[in-house]
């Protein structure tokens, strides 16, 4: 299985090649390209960052709970919340 690293690196890298293609069909569009292709490839990519992201879910959960790293400011409500005006 690979590692929460790993996915997490993939899920950024597909999700920038996702931008430029969003980016590049807009410029095929206004050229009048036909863009069904491209289309069909940006349905993929994304279809495939949905199954990283649950990849990446299922790794976390896997991970003993004292070794899941602490979200910085993730103190929830205590510190600023609902008292303070």
């Amino acid at each position: 299985m690979p590692t929460l690293e790993y996915l997490r690196s993939e899920i950024e890298r597909m999700r920038t090649q996702i931008g430029r293609q969003r980016k590049e069909i807009l410029q095929l569009q206004r050229a009048g390209i036909g863009t069904a292709s491209a289309e069909a490839l940006l349905t993929r990519m994304q279809a495939k960052v949905e199954q990283l992201v649950a990849q990446r879910d299922e790794v976390k959960m896997a991970e003993p709970r004292e070794t899941r790293t602490r979200v910085l400011g993730g103190g929830g409500f205590g510190r600023r919340g609902r008292d303070q005006t």
